[in-house]
């Protein structure tokens, strides 16, 4: 037996491994795609292998995937879809949509829903997703629906958007440079829209009008802890000369400019006014004490009004002006611990900012909500504090004796003042790539610069916005496809495909192709079963004799049609947890969409490319 027969049978053996090993989910992702790298170099520095090209297929041959100028499109697009999500750049169409839609009929999601597949057409799948699962859980309250009709939908219809351009996935970004480096095939931006678009359209129909009636109403976990995630706490404005909220005028009773917080007191010298206030004018010097919950105190931070303008003015310190309005500023919950030193005396006796560095934003207490400035509370072993500071500041409060960090509490505060940057960013990154006045590639790294030169994003959130999985999972397929080329295996495999389907046309081998890639990216990662079958689609189209493009753009919406399981794509799993569904949910919602997109693909492009 020959070298290349024996490399070509370890290399179905490893590929098969693998993708038993990704199915499972027993073992890490990357562990098992590094192990998939190690035994391709392995076997062919055993069993040496000359490539098509003339060249041997060395160690550096497998190690290029992970310097692919897809991946690092991938990459790139993933740090620019963490500066959209990190400055709420998108909150302010999002809000848009949800008073559009207030009270109307039970279809009043469809408008988000619509504007989640136009977005996804030309960001990243994830991010457009988490940015507005909260914007469609409040429009499906509005409309008097249970938010589990609409989130599988939410995911769904971002993958459907995603397949309508080439940046709208990494699957198409993937295939698309594989493709033009291994045959004459260059897909641009919009090459395979029009029928992306038809395939979508038709797969809208089905999530939009028939699959909510499919799904289940589900208690979501948000319903079921709603009594915990509403807690309030204690915080006060200080009104000073040019803030925002002189001269506001009490109405009914209440503070319009308030509406996200309760007031509770305002304190004018010695006297005290209590609700209800009736034609109670806010003035310099006031102090208005409030009752808030974590998120309005957060939305305060971000836009640096009411609160933090007052903070930052009647501060002791130059330093407490930097903490709230200079770099990326984190909330966390801290607990005051049994026998603190901060027991028994107020926020200004302890010395808590000049200790930590942190700012307390509110003060919660559980047995009783005091009616008294927070300035004024003597602290109580439990009292929870909300403190702001940045992410070291944070950090040392583990440290600390006197509270006790709740390190889950921990979130950032959304840069909302550099939204409008991070917009023109994303849209320039769009408009470039679209236009072909520059690669893609360049576009999305140029972009990623942009994002963190302009204040968007630092460094540290823009490595995490770097999935570890999609490096490893994308550079081990890669290194699959040069084993497999490199072998002959596609071949192998592409001929085998055409002697099964002697005498069938075009037509029929392309249906085959998308159903049989169709399944497998339900239990595989898409990326791993577009970059394994590109190989296989091109030398499946040279075998009889059609133009390749046919077979790739199959492969590209065939890859993207992971709705039947929930590990089939990682939109899916964003949305099981909060809609509260099963694995059963998926695959009664989910298959019935694959197939009507098998059945769709296979009616439609004979007719669109001539087959």
């Amino acid at each position: 037996m020959h070298s290349v027969d024996i490399a070509m049978a370890l290399t179905f053996l490893v590929i098969a491994s693998t993708v038993v090993l990704y199915a499972l989910e027993r073992y890490p992702i990357e562990t098992v795609a590094l192990g998939s790298v190690s035994a391709f170099i392995l076997i062919f520095s055993i069993f040496p292998v000359t490539a098509p090209s003339g060249s041997v297929i060395t160690t550096g041959d497998f190690l290029m995937g992970f310097a692919n100028p897809a991946l690092i499109t991938v990459i790139c697009l993933l740090i620019i879809g963490q500066g959209l999500f990190q400055t709420d750049a998108l909150e302010g169409p999002a809000k848009a949509i949800v008073r559009l839609t207030r009270g109307r009929s039970l279809y009043a999601a469809i408008p988000v829903l619509l504007t989640v597949t136009v977005l996804s057409a030309f960001l990243n799948n994830t991010p457009v997703v988490v940015m507005f699962l909260p914007i469609l859980t409040a429009v499906a309250a509005t409309a008097g629906q249970s938010a589990a009709r609409v989130l599988m939908p939410l995911s769904f219809v971002a993958i459907l958007g995603g397949m309508t351009t080439l940046i709208g996935s990494s699957t198409n970004l993937l295939v698309a440079n594989y493709a033009a480096q291994t045959s004459d095939l260059k897909l641009t931006f919009f090459s395979f829209t029009p029928i992306g678009l038809i395939i979508a359209g038709v797969g809208l129909l089905y999530v939009l009008f028939l699959m909510p009636r499919l799904l289940q109403e589900r208690k979501t976990m948000a319903e079921e802890f709603q009594a915990t995630s509403g807690k309030q706490f204690i915080a006060q404005i200080e009104i000073t000369y040019g803030h925002p909220l002189v001269g506001v005028e009490s109405v009914s009773g209440m503070f319009p400019k308030l509406k996200d917080m309760t007031v509770r007191l305002v304190q004018r010298g010695q006297k005290p006014i209590l609700p209800p206030f009736e034609n109670v004018v806010l003035t310099p010097g006031d102090t208005v004490i409030v009752a808030a919950t974590r998120t309005a105190l957060a939305n305060a931070l971000a836009r640096r009004q009411p609160l933090m303008e007052a903070e930052a003015e009647s501060g002791t310190s130059n330093r407490e002006t930097q903490t709230v309005q200079d770099g990326s500023i984190s909330l966390a919950e801290a607990v005051v611990a049994p026998a603190s030193r901060l027991m028994g005396r107020t926020l200004p006796q302890s010395g808590f900012y000049t200790d930590t560095g942190c700012l307390v934003m509110g003060i919660q207490r559980r047995s009783r909500m005091p009616r008294m400035a927070m300035n004024d509370i003597r602290l109580e072993a439990g009292d929870v504090l909300l403190v702001a500071g940045n992410e070291d500041e944070i950090a040392r409060l583990r440290g600390n004796r006197d509270v006790l960090l709740l390190d889950w509490s921990t979130t950032e505060v959304p840069r909302k003042r550099y939204a409008p940057r991070a917009l023109a960013i994303f849209a320039c990154v769009v408009a470039l790539a679209a236009s072909g006045l520059l690669p893609i590639v360049s576009a999305a790294v140029a972009g990623t610069f942009a994002m963190i030169a302009s204040g968007c994003l630092n460094i540290r959130q823009a490595m995490r916005a770097i999935d570890s999985r999609i490096f490893m999972l994308v550079g081990a397929s890669l290194a699959g496809a040069v084993a497999l080329e490199g072998t002959g295996g596609a071949t192998a495999i592409a001929t085998g495909l055409a002697d099964i389907l002697h005498g069938a046309s075009a037509a029929v081998m392309l249906s085959a192709l998308f159903f049989i890639v169709m399944i497998l990216t339900n239990f595989l990662s898409n990326n791993a079963a577009a970059v394994l079958f590109t190989p296989i689609a091109i030398n499946l189209a040279e075998q009889i004799g059609e133009k390749p493009e046919a077979f790739v753009v199959c492969l590209i919406i065939a890859a993207n049609t992971s709705f039947a399981t929930p590990i089939g794509y990682q939109t899916n799993l964003i949305v099981m947890g909060p809609g509260h569904y099963k694995f059963n949910d998926f695959v009664r919602a989910g298959t019935p969409l694959a197939i009507i997109l098998w059945l769709t693909f296979s009616l439609v492009a004979p007719w669109y490319y001539g087959l």
